[in-house]
């Protein structure tokens, strides 16, 4: 793997994804880190979040909306997404390993990992849909 030097736009990025768990688009991170590098262009930010991406330190997150969003946590995670306003949150659910074995002989191939993702409506939007 080709090494790639450290760069203070790249560890900026970094730092404002590990303190958020919203899972924010690329266009989030590039007004959070303008705050600090006024003149980072959006382009830098697209690339640095592709390269912490290939050093498995983000994951790249894509649930059909036409943009991605991004993780720092990259330890395994389900999430669940509202689908009225769109947010994203990790569930607190180990991982379910066993789905593995489970689907295994439908697989042409050898699996190293899953995704599973859970949709519906959050709490607040339930709450706006609910009659007063």
């Amino acid at each position: 793997m080709q090494r790639t030097k450290r760069s203070k736009q790249r560890e900026k990025i970094f730092q404002v994804l590990k303190r958020t768990r919203a899972h924010p688009t690329a266009e989030w991170v590039y007004e959070k880190v303008r705050e600090q590098i006024p003149h980072v262009s959006l382009g830098t930010v697209y690339r640095n979040l592709h390269v912490l991406k290939e050093q498995g330190k983000i994951l790249e997150l894509d649930f059909g909306e036409g943009f991605s969003r991004y993780d720092a946590f990259v330890d395994p995670h389900y999430h669940f997404v509202c689908e009225s306003c769109g947010a994203v949150a990790d569930l607190e659910v180990p991982p379910q390993n066993d789905l593995h074995d489970r689907v295994k002989h439908s697989v042409p191939g050898n699996i190293h990992t899953h995704r599973l993702d859970f949709f519906g409506l959050c709490a607040a939007c339930l709450e706006k849909e609910e009659p007063a």
